[in-house]
Parts: C-alpha cells; structure tokens; sequence
C-alpha cells in the first residue's frame, strides 16, 4: 500500500514537482534525514526538544512505509503494527512517537511507541483510530471511528481514549472530526462539522469544546497548539475566495497570508511557545516551506544557501529552539529535512 496515495483526511500530498530555490540570505542550516537502503523516499512530521525526529520512510517500488526516528544523526526505521504502511506524527521529549499504521488486516490503527515498540491504543468501538500528535505527558490526540460509524476526535491519557465529542456533526462516515494537537496542560486542537455540515477549527480542555471562527468565510480547521494556547490552522476569507495560515491569539485571529508569487492558500500547521508558525504555502505551480515570525511569512527556500539543492515544500514541525522540520525534494529526490538557525 502507497502511504501517499492512502493517507486519510487531513494528510497531505508528499510528492510535488520542484521548481529552482531562491536564497536572500542563509539563516537556517539544512540537515538531509535521508532515506535507509531500499527505500525511496522519507518524510518528517514532528521534532522535540532535543532535536529527535518522527515521520516515515517509505518504497515506492514496494507499495510499503515504516515508521521512522531521527536520532543522534541517525535514521532508522520501527517498523509498522504488522501491515504494509505506518507513520509517526509526532514526538515528546521522552522519546515516544503518536502515528498511525496498518495492520495485518491492513486496518489503520493509532499507535504510542515508547522505547522503539509501536503499540495500538484502540479505538472508540469502530475498530479504526489515527494519531496526529502527544504531548510530553504521553497524552495522545487523534480520530478514532465510533461503534455507529461516525469519525470522533480523542484523547487518549493513561491507557483509556476519551471521546472528545464534535461540534454538533451528523453520524455517519462522510463527517471527519479529529483532533491534530495537543499541549502540555491537555488543551486539544482540532477540526470538526457542525449540525449543519459547516467544518471549523476548535479547542477542547476539561470537556469543552469551543469553535474558533474563520478569516470572514464559512470554513476553517486547527492544526497546532502551543503552551500558552495559542493555535494555528487555516481559514477561509471573506465570500470563501482563499484560505489562509492563521494565529489565534488572546481571541483574535489574524490572517497570516501567502507567500510572494502565492495564488491563494496557505496552511499553519504547528506552533512553538514563541508564536513562530511553520507550514506552507501554494507557490506558483507548488508549494513552498514558510515560517512565520515578527508579523512576517517568510519563504523557507530563502533561508537556506544557495546552490543547495533543495526545494523544501512543506513544514510540519517546530520546536521552541526554533529547529524546523518537513519535506522537501534534494536534487529531485523526496527527502525529509531538518532545519536549524544559525547562530
């Protein structure tokens, strides 16, 4: 099984065509995760305190993907829960890994691994679950098929996995609720459907569930979460003509934009306890990295040396050191990359 063309909702396309990379000055060093023997491609979803990254690394040839762990400048792989594809989503300072992977009956299942071993943490009674991130407590945030059928968000906490509700969504298998973030003091980030079919981001702490609004249109989703809650995602503009980045801040979201040579979408998809944004942005016929600080989006490519190679298409992850994670194209290749500012 392709993990690209089989991601479920909310999982983006990994593959793009590259296009030359610009630099204005060099501001980040960029690390290739590179891929282990036999396999095509690598991806990075999440990175922690220490610089340890999650994601996957994958065969094109083979229709197959592992869970995979950057760590002390090493890539390897931990396999998957007995079926043909598997990914980490996101990594806590301890080490462990949220994701989600097939199994033997090529199910996908959510998974927590400590110590290397992937472990399946259920589901919500409709034998499905996904995983999208944790906290350093060990907290797990994901969706999880209920037993009518229904896609709920969770939160799983000391081996039991809470039904987080929705925002009023219908039962059925057409309405995706899930949930993508969480931090340290449990507050959860994610997406749901209203009773009308509408989708909106929301936040979720001590059994409430609050929808956060859009950019004047009808739609928005959440994505990330930090410390001080504080929330990225992307919304929908006035009369539902782009979609853009956002930061929610004190209540206020603000419109984050595209990137220069944007059409008209751009997606935040985490957030560190600075407020710095990474995602990415549609950028002539691809899509570009970008970070966003100082009231400012600024275009990945831009910030690395020139020559180098590299078109970094999506950001996934940062942590409060300012190191930055995603997927890009080396030399026309698909590799995961690590960024880091310089000093």
């Amino acid at each position: 099984m392709n993990l690209r063309a089989s991601l479920p909702r909310f999982a983006f396309a990994l593959l793009l065509t590259a296009v030359p990379s610009y630099c204005a000055a060099q501001t980040y060093t960029v690390t290739d995760l590179g891929v282990i023997s036999g396999d095509d491609y690598s991806v990075a979803r999440g990175i922690n305190a220490t610089g340890e990254v999650a994601g996957a690394v994958g065969s094109d040839r083979n229709n197959t993907s592992d869970v995979s762990l950057y760590s002390n400048g090493q890539l390897s792989s931990l396999g998957t829960l007995g079926g043909s594809s598997g990914i980490g989503n996101g990594i806590n300072a301890s080490g462990q890994i949220a994701g989600y992977s097939t199994n033997a009956s090529k199910t996908y299942r959510a998974f927590l691994s400590i110590n290397g071993v992937l472990t399946d943490i259920g589901d919500l009674g409709g034998g499905s679950a996904v995983s999208y991130g944790l906290n350093d407590s060990g907290q797990v945030v994901g969706s999880a098929v209920t037993a009518n059928g229904s896609n709920h968000p969770f939160l799983y906490s000391s081996g039991v996995m809470t039904d987080l509700g929705t925002l009023g969504s219908p039962n059925g298998v057409d309405w995706w609720n899930s949930a993508q973030g969480v931090n340290k003091s449990g507050e959860v980030v994610g997406t749901s459907y209203d009773a009308s079919g509408n989708f909106f981001g929301f936040t979720w702490s001590n059994g409430v569930m609050t929808k956060l609004g859009t950019l004047g249109g009808s739609w928005s989703e959440g994505w990330g979460i930090n410390s001080k809650g504080q929330v990225t995602g992307i919304a929908y503009t006035k009369n539902n003509v782009a979609a853009h980045a956002y930061l929610l801040s004190a209540g206020k979201m603000t419109d984050l934009g595209t990137l220069s040579g944007a059409l008209f979408t751009s997606w935040g998809l985490s957030i560190n306890d600075s407020g710095v944004i990474v995602g990415y942005s549609d950028y002539q016929s691809t899509y570009h990295a970008f970070v966003y600080s100082g009231g400012k989006m600024k275009d990945l490519n831009k910030q690395i040396s020139a020559g180098s190679g590299w078109v970094l298409e999506q950001a996934f992850g940062i942590n409060n050191a300012g190191q930055i994670v995603g997927t890009g194209t080396i030399n026309g290749a698909e590799h995961a990359f690590l960024l880091t500012p310089k000093k």
